[in-house]
């Protein structure tokens, strides 16, 4: 898996090199990055010629067949480098390829019907009937050239361009200087800035803990060891003008460790208040210092750190016995590159470094009914998290995690303790770093099976017989770490139909530093000198619907569902009527709403032409898990950037550049609304179309003791379940499982029976 994107204006080819081509019709190429191949072309009569041709250059393998990789599926690390490589080539002077800092490389996604010709006639789940052949056309002898989207900083210019490469041929080298791309257009776009890279975190460490006024400030609170300062670089959001995105700015936040030698110490436990610090990213050196306010450091909390046993000054509890996962018969699950099968569910999976896990092409294998669509595509796109401390610096901590830094390129491998747990499937990601060289997050992605309880159970009261199973589900998952804070994003498959989206967040509170015998409102004291303002979690997961829709097609819509206390009348003698009552959502206007738990509120996603065995229309529906609304006044700074939290549910016609809910560039954007806010003023048809949701959640953090020193998990998302789409409960086939009660049982009634027939004739006699 891989991501990274950037932009280039020449093309860059190696004609040395002999390569095996198929005659493929000119529909493949579009020179416009923002047009997909046409979908006309799927049916182009493609001539094949000879597939017996096999070509190579010494130190080089080549991939000739633009089918070994699946059109969604993540680039690969010989990809990136070919994608960099090429845009690299296309930088104009020597000083622009120089300045030249890679932000993203990740796929640019194809047309629906291209990913269609390639489930139908290349890659699993090999059904031609995704695609029907019509009027006798040609299929394909092979899929058009994948394609990189690129995001580039120039960190000489300060401009930020887009570029897109064709990936026509991809070169594993040995030694480096070899690529065959294309570059099919770049652009740069004024105004903006793209997220911040780890590097450039580092490095404004180093600028802000070697700045003299910095250290002279430090001393004043009895800190002159630089090394146990930490320095966490937060964007600066935008707030005025001078936050404007002509220059690469971020405010850090400082904290003091009180051991050097303690690399595990709870750092976030020492913050330093007071300090007022604007850093340059572009050219890494403050702009501005000022020592603002003398805050005493908090004293060495004896509980602050969170390592095992005597590391933490503690004794770990004795008494927890080991308890093993086992899957004798392997996994239940089966896996082809990135195609998933499990339990009549199938799903590819993809990576990005915004997003972090994709969920491609779902679908679930109904009997007679054959593979049913349920959706194109499922991620996580943005999350926010505002703090409700009006005080400096608190104020201005509003973090975008995914644009202004990447939940995929904060991601964890998975290979180190216990994330997960049995017969585990990991998937690997492959990003750029800032410079441009390849990096690979290894066991990124977690695959494993969970026992979940019951799936259903009943117990006829007349003959005591019952029929009982187990729940199983399929979870893909990874964690990600944003500075002080752990989130892990999960997707859950169920036997039943059931698609549940989870997110876990632990890891250590953002605090402050108290005065001496200070109180604040905005907060909660977690120890001496410390405390934890409030501050609200929010996440925005979109998903691009295709319920029990083929390939080209667009047959569905939305229909909100309140439950209704029944007037007291003829009606309701008796007073205890209620019922349901059903509104399409005609347009996106109609369909900004809010979760309402007195109405038992959901969305059904229908499609218009598919029936149930009743004459139902078959769907989807949407369940709110617990939500919430920002708290901040309509005013709120950061509230310009973020008019998609203003609702739960924002529903949308599928457009090709519309995936980020404000906009592709949040850092430090000055236009008010940009993107699902503006998006939705076009007022676009609901009726009947290619339906996507933005489901927008969130949790409301009153920091408790026992939150420190690190948080317990705290579990928050939704539920996609099953409305009319099957003609029972799909979960009815899953066999009985034993297990070992079952043979204990069976032990302790023999042993009673026994008992009891002995004690029977002893009373006799």
């Amino acid at each position: 898996m891989a991501a990274t994107s950037q932009k280039a204006s020449h093309s860059s080819s190696d004609d040395s090199v002999s390569v095996h081509r198929h005659v493929v019709s000119d529909d493949w190429r579009n020179d416009d990055q923002n047009m997909p191949i046409k979908s006309s072309s799927i049916v182009s009569l493609i001539n094949p010629t000879d597939s017996n041709a096999n070509a190579s250059s010494k130190g080089i393998q080549i991939l000739t067949r633009a089918q070994t990789s699946h059109p969604l599926d993540p680039l690969s690390a010989a990809e990136i480098k070919v994608a960099v490589a090429t845009v690299r080539a296309a930088g104009a002077t020597p000083e622009v390829r120089d300045g030249m800092r890679f932000v993203e490389v990740v796929l640019s996604e194809p047309d629906k019907t291209v990913v269609a010709l390639a489930d139908a006639y290349f890659f699993p789940p090999f059904q031609p009937s995704l695609l029907p052949r019509k009027g006798g056309a040609i299929i394909p002898s092979k899929l058009p050239p994948r394609r990189a989207r690129l995001v580039v900083y120039n960190k000489k210019s300060n401009e930020t361009s887009i570029w897109i490469v064709e990936l026509s041929e991809v070169h594993a080298t040995t030694r480096g200087g070899h690529h065959r791309g294309k570059v099919i257009s770049s652009k740069t776009i004024r105004d903006v800035q793209p997220p911040m890279d780890a590097v450039e975190y580092a490095e404004c460490e180093e600028v802000v803990k070697d700045y003299p006024p910095f250290q002279e400030a430090m001393k004043k609170r009895g800190i002159e060891d630089m090394d146990l300062v930490m320095v966490d670089a937060w964007c600066v959001g935008y707030h005025s003008e001078a936050d404007a995105p002509s220059r690469r700015l971020a405010k850090p936040l400082i904290f003091c460790r009180t051991e050097s030698d303690s690399p595990m110490e709870n750092g976030y436990a020492r913050p330093v208040e007071g300090i007022y610090i604007l850093v340059d990213m572009q050219n890494m050196v403050v702009l501005e210092f000022e020592d603002r306010k003398l805050v005493p450091l908090p004293p060495a909390d004896p509980l602050r750190n969170y390592t095992p046993g005597h590391t933490r000054g503690g004794v770990d509890r004795s008494d927890v016995k080991t308890l093993q996962i086992i899957q004798p018969d392997g996994p239940s699950f089966r896996v082809n590159g990135q195609y998933v099968e499990w339990q009549k569910w199938n799903f590819r999976i993809g990576f990005t470094p915004r997003e972090g896990l994709v969920i491609h092409s779902v679908a679930y294998v109904d009997g007679s009914r054959g593979r049913r669509p349920i959706a194109h595509r499922l991620s996580f796109v943005e999350m926010v998290v505002p703090y409700g401390d009006p005080n400096d610096p608190h104020y201005r901590k509003n973090a975008f995690d995914a644009g202004e830094d990447g939940l995929g390129k904060n991601a964890h491998s998975l290979k180190k303790g216990c994330d997960c747990l049995g017969y585990i499937k990991y998937f690997d990601a492959h990003f750029t770093n800032f410079t441009g060289g390849v990096e690979t997050i290894e066991n990124c992605v977690c695959m494993h099976e969970e026992d979940h309880g019951i799936l259903w159970k009943h117990q006829d009261w007349r003959t005591g017989l019952a029929e009982v199973r187990r729940s199983r589900r399929l979870t893909v998952s990874f964690i990600c770490t944003v500075a002080n804070y752990e989130y892990g994003f999960y997707w859950h498959f169920y036997q039943d139909g059931k698609i549940e989206a989870e997110v876990k967040l632990t890891g250590i509170l953002s605090l402050g530093a108290l005065q001496p015998g200070e109180v604040r409102k905005y907060g909660t004291t977690i120890a001496p000198g410390l405390y934890a303002p409030v501050h609200q979690h929010f996440f925005v997961a979109r998903m691009d619907m295709s319920v029990d829709c083929k390939p080209g097609e667009a047959y569905n819509q939305v229909v909100e569902v309140n439950v209704k206390v029944e007037e007291s009348g003829k009606n309701n003698v008796h007073n205890n009527a209620f019922y349901t009552e059903e509104t399409l959502l005609k347009t996106e206007s109609q369909a900004m709403r809010d979760c309402n738990q007195l109405s038992a509120r959901h969305w059904i996603i229908r499609n218009t032409r598919t029936v149930n065995r009743t004459g139902q229309l078959t769907g989807y529906k949407l369940v709110p898990g617990s939500n919430c609304l920002p708290l901040a006044r309509s005013e709120a700074k950061f509230l310009r950037r973020a008019e998609f939290l203003k609702h739960n549910l924002w529903v949308t016609p599928y457009a090709l550049d519309e995936n980020f809910p404000g906009g592709e560039f949040p850092n430090q954007n000055p236009r008010v609304g940009e993107g699902l806010a503006s998006w939705v003023k076009q007022n676009r048809s609901l009726e009947e179309t290619d339906i996507v949701l933005w489901y927008v959640f969130g949790i409301t953090h009153v920091p408790r003791l026992e939150d420190w020193p690190v948080m317990p998990v705290e579990h928050i998302g939704f539920m996609l379940q099953p409305h009319g789409f099957f003609n029972c409960s799909p979960a009815v086939d899953v066999p009985p499982g034993a297990c070992e009660s079952d043979v204990k049982d069976t032990e302790h009634k023999e042993t009673v029976a026994s008992k009891s027939v002995s004690n029977g004739l002893i009373a006799k006699l």
